[in-house]
Parts: C-alpha cells; sequence; structure tokens
C-alpha cells in the first residue's frame, strides 16, 4: 500500500483504504484464504481512527473482497466463482 490519503477528495477515507486493499488483491499481492491487514495495522499505516479502519473492512466484506472469522480474523475471499453478468 503505497497512497496516502487524500482528505481533499469526495471518496471517503474508508473507501481510500478499501480500494488500496482491493488493488492488492487484484495484484496478487494479498492472496486468496490468506488474511488482511488487521484494522490495528490499518491504523498504525493510515493514520486514521478505529472506526474508519472498521468502515474500510466492512466495505470489503460488503463488496465479496474479504470475509471475517471471527475470533481469527479476516481474509481474502475467492471471488472466481463468482458470476459475472453476461450481456
Amino acid at each position: 500500500m503505497a497512497a496516502e490519503i487524500d482528505y481533499d477528495s469526495p471518496t471517503p477515507p474508508y473507501r481510500q483504504i478499501a480500494a488500496e486493499i482491493i488493488r492488492d488483491i487484484e495484484a496478487g499481492v494479498l492472496r486468496v484464504d490468506r488474511p488482511i491487514p488487521s484494522e490495528s495495522a490499518l491504523i498504525q499505516r493510515w493514520g486514521v481512527a478505529r472506526d474508519t479502519a472498521r468502515r474500510a473492512v466492512r466495505y470489503l466484506r460488503e463488496e465479496g473482497y474479504a470475509y471475517t472469522v471471527p475470533q481469527r480474523g479476516t481474509y481474502v475471499r475467492d471471488r472466481s466463482d463468482q458470476t459475472q453478468e453476461v450481456e
């Protein structure tokens, strides 16, 4: 993750963080069934509040990029089996 938060952007900080993680997933830096950075790691890396880090992780789950195992962590979801729209 190389970018910094752009507080002047219309994109909320949690979405900017999620976008960086999604780029890492799509580039193969973060692999399926391997953990994404923890909330604590996101807080330290980006200098954001815990709620912002939590929202970024929640967004990744809602968009199908990650899943959480209670007491274990959040992991990259395998998206290869998701059906894509056919025109």
